[in-house]
């Protein structure tokens, strides 16, 4: 199931990272600037971020075995219409869409993670991450092969690939669909909660230090993930093709980070892990701005291992925290992940409008420091099991 939910993680986040890869496309066909490309990624990121944690609170309330499928129909719609938008505002109406999707599949999938992983949470988180970062990292390589040089008309082809996608669904609703009836039929315990010996205040402090380093974390990614290509081409002259070539270097060492960052997680504490990920990204971060082409792509791939590495890691800190609300968790921190993208988008669009996206790179470069605060973060000892049981949404 973990391997059916990383490979839903990969469907859902290679057609995001398409939307971003074909970006270049759209600006161009469109005449759009980068303060109006800041809008469309900002209205695609609220619409997926905004409605995470509500969907996650009614699947932990409500759970059903089909979420995920209504999810990458809602995506495919999206893709639909983006291949033939002709303006900036059906643009947004095919991001919003695609955000919805995203919205659905990003908190339920992980939260049906939590409840395959055996225990091993960090591990679990690790796996399905790096799906949708290996989604992620192909997303820009197909947009290169079939829409930079067919057209935009072309992204229709991966709302075919949305078709597969909910075929590969069938199991895990099979699956989930199995466990619900064993609930309700009494033939299975619902699983006891794993509770963190921490006072209430000490918690919510722990949260706010999380939501803290998810803030410094998707700022500084929104630069790189949103503008890159724009930033490769401006900068060093590299074609479409080229600058998405680069972009899946950084996407795929991401993927890399992400799949090492949960098991260490699990093996010598997350709070190491998150620290030593995010405040570890300053070095390359801060050099980037300054560097050649060729040792600009080394310094993002080495952010992108070091950086990502972290998501796991206080996702399953945050879900550990607050063990019987981890649709909630999951929503609320997959949402702020990309509320706070998709605001930064807009914001740096519009100062690479005025300035230059080298002006923007420099302002950049500092936030990893950041990673600082996680050094305030509780040693969280393995947590212990309550004599009471979860209730029936957090058991499935």
């Amino acid at each position: 199931m973990l391997l059916y939910l990383s490979l839903a993680h990969l469907f859902n986040d290679a057609f995001q990272s398409t939307v971003s890869a074909v970006y270049p496309v759209i600006k161009d066909n469109l005449s759009l600037t980068f303060g109006q490309i800041g809008l469309i990624v900002l209205v695609y990121q609220l619409c997926a971020s905004v409605l995470q944690p509500v969907f996650g609170v009614f699947f932990d309330r409500r759970p059903r075995p089909w979420y995920l499928s209504a999810g990458t129909t809602s995506t495919m719609i999206g893709l639909l219409l983006l291949a033939f938008a002709g303006s900036m505002y059906w643009v947004m109406a095919a991001v919003a869409f695609i955000g919805i999707g995203s919205s659905v599949i990003h908190p339920e999938a992980s939260r049906l993670t939590h409840f395959a992983s055996g225990g091993r949470h960090g591990m679990a988180q690790s796996i399905f991450q790096v799906g949708g970062n290996f989604g992620g990292s192909i997303g820009p390589l197909l947009a290169a092969a079939i829409v930079a040089p067919r057209g935009q008309r072309y992204i229709a082809v991966f709302a075919a690939i949305a078709v597969v996608s909910l075929l590969t669904k069938r199991p895990i609703t099979r699956w989930y669909r199995e466990k619900i009836q064993q609930l309700r039929s009494g033939t299975v315990k619902k699983a006891a909660v794993r509770r963190v010996r921490l006072p209430k205040k000490k918690i919510y402090l722990s949260l706010a230090l999380l939501l803290a380093l998810i803030f410094s974390k998707y700022v500084y990614l929104a630069s790189l993930s949103n503008f890159y290509t724009f930033y490769l081409i401006e900068k060093f002259g590299v074609s479409t093709q080229q600058s998405q070539v680069f972009l899946f270097a950084f996407l795929f060492a991401s993927a890399v980070g992400t799949l090492i960052g949960g098991p260490i997680g699990d093996r010598f504490g997350r709070k190491h892990v998150i620290w030593i990920s995010i405040l570890g990204t300053a070095p390359f971060s801060l050099l980037l701005p300054y560097a050649g082409l060729g040792w600009t792509c080394a310094l993002s791939v080495a952010v992108g291992v070091v950086l990502s590495s972290a998501f796991s890691a206080i996702l399953v800190y945050a879900q550990e925290l607050l063990p019987t609300k981890i649709g909630l968790i999951s929503g609320l921190f997959f949402g702020l992940a990309f509320g706070i993208a998709g605001i930064a988008a807009a914001v740096l669009g519009s100062v690479a409008d005025v300035k230059s996206l080298a002006y923007v790179y420099k302002l950049c470069s500092f936030i990893p420091l950041m990673g600082a605060v996680a050094v305030f973060l509780p040693n969280v000892k393995q947590p212990q099991r309550a004599a009471a049981p979860a209730a029936s949404g957090s058991a499935l």
